[in-house]
């Protein structure tokens, strides 16, 4: 396996097999992914309570997830590893957005960041693209808005949650992200999007017909 550039991502989409994803946290998981071959390791922010024992994903900071991208991105010969950005990374203005998508690529020599959220976040994912970082994003079901969404729900479930869910999708495309995460939203609306994007679409928990 060649070295996976975000363009290959891209290329994904045009594969009649879907293609994988994973998490990792560390230098040896990296290791056993690239020799299994998954072109993607996403360091999550998920790590926030399978490494530190939170008990959701809003404590963890940039310098604890960066840490652990760190060690992933040296086990990592082959795969693209994706950075997590934590909450409130990235939501308080565009500034911080760009200097903490700069942090994972300088300091954790990730190949990409990932945010959550929909057409809100568009203006620091546009910033941070032009500041030469790759994004990944990640609608549905957000873990980072746990609080705001009264916990770990399907999201999409009702005609205008899903139109909303669709809206964001189309929104994030043109943004210039590379490929996108659904997570937990019904099969349908996961195959739709995934119908309707030129883009890669990872899923969380949405059926099998994301790419």
């Amino acid at each position: 396996m060649n070295v996976i550039t975000i363009n290959k991502i891209k290329s994904f989409k045009n594969l009649k097999k879907p293609f994988a994803a994973i998490t990792a946290y560390d230098y040896s998981s990296a290791q056993i992914i690239d020799l299994a071959k998954i072109p993607i390791i996403l360091v999550g922010d998920s790590a926030s309570m399978v490494s530190y024992g939170y008990s959701t994903t809003v404590p963890i900071s940039m310098e604890e997830i960066i840490l652990i991208a760190r060690a992933v991105s040296r086990g990592a010969q082959k795969a693209l590893v994706v950075g997590d950005m934590p909450f409130l990374s990235y939501q308080a203005s565009t500034v911080s957005a760009v200097k903490n998508a700069g942090r994972f690529l300088k300091e954790a020599r990730v190949g990409a960041v990932k945010l959550e959220g929909g057409s809100e976040v568009v203006p620091q994912i546009k910033k941070i693209i032009s500041s030469g970082v790759p994004v990944m994003g990640h609608i549905g079901l957000t873990p980072q808005s746990v609080n705001t969404l009264s916990g770990y729900r399907v999201q999409g479930k009702t005609l205008r949650s899903a139109q909303k869910i669709l809206d964001d999708a189309r929104a994030l495309e043109q943004a210039g992200v590379f490929s996108l995460v659904l997570e937990c939203v019904p099969l349908e609306l996961a195959k739709h999007i995934t119908n309707q994007l030129s883009i890669p679409t990872i899923g969380i928990g949405s059926g099998e017909n994301c790419d």
